[in-house]
């Protein structure tokens, strides 16, 4: 009964959890870009190119790995378009720390003709919550995430965080 009990009180604090930063999603995003799950996005079979819509800082903290840097405040669709496939349909899923800043990135790639690119819901804050590895710049694994500030820090409940 107590291992019930307990399975359902991390059921709830997920749902619980998702629906905060649903709020969140919701309040600074226009879902104007379809959202791929963190777990949907480790699965083994599931093939795309990351991009890392977040700061040059954030990134060498640590960063999913094969993501490409993009950077989000000096972002160049030219200097980021020769890091593509050229064909238009590749799957093409962009990030940041929970998903805002990833979503003007993926618009600006689909005004562009991309059309098989997605938002990492929740970021790498999510994936890191979900047990998911992150790399540094050296290719090794760490339990650092940058966490832009205090404030947004609090969405980062697994790992280390730094500002």
């Amino acid at each position: 009964m107590k291992k019930i009990f307990i399975l359902f009180l991390l059921i709830t604090s997920s749902v619980t959890a998702q629906k905060k930063l649903d709020k969140l999603l919701n309040k600074w995003n226009h879902n104007s870009v379809p959202y791929i799950s963190v777990e949907t996005l480790a699965m083994p079979k599931t093939e795309a190119i990351l991009l890392d819509a977040r700061e040059e800082e954030e990134f060498k903290t640590s960063h999913i790995k094969d993501a490409i840097f993009v950077g989000y405040d000096k972002f160049k669709l030219k200097e980021t378009i020769p890091k593509l496939p050229e064909d238009k349909n590749a799957k093409i899923v962009v990030y940041c720390s929970l998903g805002i800043r990833s979503e003007n990135i993926a618009n600006k790639l689909i005004k562009e003709g991309y059309t098989n690119v997605y938002n990492l819901y929740g970021g790498i804050f999510e994936w890191k919550n979900a047990d998911f590895q992150v790399i540094d710049t050296l290719g090794n694994t760490t339990e650092k995430v940058h966490t832009f500030n205090k404030n947004w820090s609090k969405w980062l409940t697994k790992g280390e965080k730094v500002y």
